[in-house]
Parts: structure tokens; sequence; C-alpha cells
């Protein structure tokens, strides 16, 4: 399975590993070791973490509080009190080490760890207030992601997923539509 790393921050592209949650939700993260894939696919963490049972529930706990709050973020409501205590418990912990050599920036740790740094990395964007968090525009897709665009237009999470088919869904129904 490949994941998609398109939301702008590692903490809102953990949320997008379940897909169409409205409709017909898609979980990546059916495993561990689902998990440890999507850590390791994820250019902003350890490459190498192991999950175990608790570990893995923690993660999915983290995810679905983050989630929430980014939603909440979105629709400009109040954050959920639960979801708050989630992420900022997980924020918590010890964060990964960081290491500054010649080939760059080196992160290790623990999945526990990763998970505080992804908590840490959430909190960051949903508490700036300058920060564009947007859902997808695709009917069917969930996913939310941080508008960086120029004029914040940017309308779908990534175009390789989703605005390749948007476009092609409407090029088809003009074609239909065309005498």
């Amino acid at each position: 399975m490949t994941f998609a790393f398109v939301s702008g921050d590692p903490a809102l592209d953990l949320t997008g590993t379940v897909g169409s949650r409205r409709d017909n939700p898609l979980d990546a993260l059916t495993t561990p070791g689902d998990l440890e894939r999507w850590v390791a696919a994820c250019d902003e963490l350890p490459d190498h973490v192991t999950a175990d049972a608790a570990t893995f529930e923690s993660a999915l706990a983290l995810r679905e509080a983050t989630y929430r709050l980014a939603l909440d973020r979105v629709l400009d409501r109040p954050f959920d009190p639960g979801s708050l205590d989630i992420v900022n418990a997980t924020a918590a912990g010890t964060p990964p080490t960081l290491t500054l050599g010649d080939a760059g920036l080196r992160m290790t740790g623990d999945l526990p760890a990763v998970l505080s740094h992804l908590a840490r990395s959430g909190m960051t964007v949903l508490a700036d207030p300058r920060a564009r968090l947007k859902e997808c525009g695709r009917p069917s897709c969930t996913r939310i992601y941080l508008d960086r665009s120029r004029g914040a237009r940017r309308t779908w999470c990534g175009m390789d997923e989703c605005g390749n088919r948007v476009k092609a869904a409407a090029y088809r129904a003009r074609r239909r539509a065309a005498p």
C-alpha cells in the first residue's frame, strides 16, 4: 500500500490514513505493521520504529483526536475537550532525538516519541490563527489539509488523487451534456 503525504503536515497526513470518512471509511492502518510502514514512508519521521498493540492503539487514538480537532477548526467550532486531552497527553511524552550532521537533520526515536512529535506538530498547526485548514473539495474525500497556496485557492488535498478525479468527472459530464 502506498500512502499519500499531501496535507502539509505529518499530523494531518496521519488523519488522512482514513479515507471517505462520511461514506465508506477506508482505513489504511489496520495493523501495527501498517503503522510502521506509514512512519517509515513519512520523510519527516524516523524510518525504523516498531509498533506493538498498545502503541498502535495510541496512534489510532491520536489520529482520531487530531482529525476531530482539525475538523473543529475547519468548521470554526470549539475544540472537542476529549480530543484535546488525548493530543495534549500524547504531546507531553518524550520527543524524538534530533541530530545535525553533514547529511542534514536526522530524527531518531521509538514510536511513543514519534507520536509525541506528531501531536506537537498537529498542535502547532491547530494553534496557528493564520493556518488555512481546509477539507478536500472532492465530495467523497474527507482529508483535511493545510492550504499554503497563493491566495488560498487550493481546492483539493492533492492533484494526483482528488484533483484529477474531479477534473476528469467534470470533463466527462461536459462531454455527455454536449449535443
